[in-house]
């Protein structure tokens, strides 16, 4: 597995454990931590995404 790899799958597990803060118990970690809707939160939201996609990509790589 490819550095990137790992980074971008550390990055999506970044954004679930944020994500099931906000179900479990309405609290953004990352706004928490960065502000809300600060450049520095807003860079991390876009990683996350952008991580997002690159693990579509590992998925269909393992699929075939």
């Amino acid at each position: 597995m490819k550095v990137i790899d790992i980074i971008a799958l550390v990055l999506v597990i970044i954004g679930a454990l944020n994500w099931g803060l906000i179900g479990l118990f309405e609290f953004n970690l990352v706004d928490t931590i960065f502000g809300v809707m600060s450049i520095l939160s807003r860079i991390i939201y876009i990683l996350v995404g952008i991580a997002g996609i690159w693990t579509i990509r590992l998925i269909l790589e393992k699929a075939d």
